[in-house]
């Protein structure tokens, strides 16, 4: 079964920064859109971005926006999610996610949450003082 590796999480204050890896061993991240996903507390489980392939355009859910940044490496071995100030809300199992890619930019939804084809296995985020 083929599945994305997360790397990354912990536990930090508010305001601090935390930086997730993604990454699919044996395949390029290259040719997929790839979307982070988290999933807080008792709430389900929500898109906060997307880069796709191409030309690597991204976007943001509006509670993350100009706070995280979303990244590739050239050689399509890792994702990247920086999270700079850091919220209690933000505080989460954090997924990393692919599909394949399809013509066209949707912002954040170029990475549905239900049509997404390889999930990671989800690392802990903690935001607490």
């Amino acid at each position: 079964q083929f599945q994305l590796e997360e790397s990354g999480g912990g536990l930090v204050q508010p305001g601090g920064s935390l930086r997730l890896s993604c990454a699919f061993p044996g395949f390029s991240l290259l040719n997929y859109n790839v979307g982070w996903f988290r999933q807080a507390p008792g709430k389900e489980r929500e898109g906060i971005s997307c880069i796709i392939s191409g030309d690597y355009s991204a976007d943001y859910q509006d509670s993350v926006a100009g706070r995280f940044t979303v990244s590739r490496d050239n050689a399509g071995k890792t994702v990247s999610l920086q999270m700079n100030n850091l919220k209690t809300e933000d505080t989460g199992v954090y997924f990393c996610a692919a599909a394949s890619a399809l013509p066209g930019f949707y912002g954040v939804t170029s990475c549905p949450n239900s049509g997404m084809d390889y999930w990671g296995t989800g690392a802990l985020v903690t935001v607490s003082s």
